[in-house]
């Protein structure tokens, strides 16, 4: 058997540790940046009529018309811009990483090059410029850890530029060598970062955009906890794609994502999604909760509001003792970091007392001593400080 399993999986996935989620039964959640808030009961006897009319005998419309009217409505998606729906974010980038997978082998784009065509000129499918060796995926680090991991299951090089240790601003020249050596296929930037919960300065992301031969994907995964976004700016260039996903604000149990863009590139990462992506449930279920988005709209400004508080209170709980230092978020949780070797402990003794967080120390050099805490009920969020006082007293 191991030598069977040695001899067919690549080595590459070998060498993978499968993404780990931990069971937080019977705990606080606050691990997984996830909406706190359940769907209002006045609401669910209209949400499960919805559900009653789906035909669960059927395959589902493959192109989930009506969901994808009720996205672009409710997200105000420019009626020129192609909409790709995914099984979450994590189905599209696959799409997109297999759509220009090509292991061994330069792209085509060069034509567009030897021609002398400025990139603002080249059609969109000679965009994607030859690279020198292995086709590149690059992202910025630390940041979203399925970038990585899908680059590798497909084949791809992944190449992840340090953010600057002070405050994990984007370093835009060390991206910008990055680019012009490696010259990736994809560029991912996560706006607002995770798990640093920051925003990079937008005309550096137009810099990276510019320069960029491949495409260049602006995950906003947490865009209902911020206003600055790039969704508006479609159409500015030829090469940018926005992709969000429904999760954060209160559908995580949905897993839809979408990706906005040029019609043409649209087209032809379309052609690398499985047939009936989402389910009936998922579309019914979405398409009416974006039909009553006002009700997620105020979910999304109480957790804007709460973070805000949690933010203050942590830095009330260190007093300027240096033992918590939360850093400044635009998503729905707060990165903090820990004096030196303490993480590990409050960690642990957080989930003694029923509350989850992410441990990050060892994940990035520049995360050494670094929880994530999501952002939970005012209720949860009390707990979580009356626990923290209670260890760091002990310590």
């Amino acid at each position: 058997m191991n030598d069977l399993v040695e001899t067919l999986i690549r080595p590459e996935i070998q060498a993978l540790k499968a993404y780990h989620v931990p069971d937080a039964t019977g705990l606080i959640k606050l691990d997984a940046m996830e909406n706190p808030y359940r769907w209002p009961e006045a609401l669910r006897d209209d949400w499960l009529a919805a559900l009653r009319e789906a035909e669960l005998n059927r395959y589902p419309d493959p192109q989930a018309r009506d969901l994808q009217a009720a996205l672009r409505e409710a997200m105000a998606i420019p009626d020129e811009m192609g909409l790709l729906l995914g099984n979450g974010s994590d189905e599209l980038i696959q799409m997109l990483a297999l759509a220009v997978a090509a292991p061994g082998k330069q792209t085509r784009a060069a034509a567009a090059e030897a021609n002398g065509e400025a990139l603002g000129e080249a059609p969109a499918e000679t965009l994607t410029k030859a690279t020198s060796g292995c086709p590149t995926l690059l992202s910025l680090d630390p940041g979203f850890v399925m970038y990585r991991m899908i680059a590798r299951f497909v084949g791809l090089e992944y190449v992840g530029v340090a953010l600057s240790a002070a405050e994990f601003a984007l370093d835009l020249d060390t991206t910008l060598a990055a680019i012009e050596h490696h010259r990736p296929l994809l560029t991912f930037i996560a706006y607002p970062n995770n798990p640093t919960g920051n925003l990079f300065d937008p005309a550096a992301i137009e810099r990276i955009i510019a320069a960029s031969p491949g495409l260049v994907i602006v995950d906003e995964a947490y865009a209902p906890f911020t206003d600055a976004s790039f969704l508006p700016r479609l159409g500015d260039w030829p090469n940018l794609l926005v992709m969000r996903t429904v999760s954060k604000m209160g559908l995580a149990g949905l897993r839809l994502g979408y990706l906005a863009g040029p019609a043409g590139w649209i087209a032809q990462i379309d052609k690398v999604r499985l047939p009936y992506n989402i389910n009936c449930l998922s579309q019914a279920s979405a398409t009416f909760a974006l039909r009553h988005r006002d009700v997620l709209d105020a979910q999304t400004e109480t957790i804007r509001a709460e973070r805000g508080r949690l933010a203050s209170a942590l830095a009330e709980l260190d007093g300027g003792q240096g033992r918590l230092k939360p850093f400044p978020s635009e998503a729905n949780f707060l990165l903090v970091r820990t004096r030196p070797g303490q993480a590990g402990a409050l960690f642990t003794g957080l989930r003694e007392h029923g509350i989850l967080i992410k441990h990050l120390d060892g994940s990035h050099p520049l995360l050494a001593d670094c929880l994530r805490i999501t952002v939970g009920t005012p209720d949860e969020n009390a707990a979580l400080l009356a626990a923290l006082a209670a260890l760091l007293d002990d310590h």
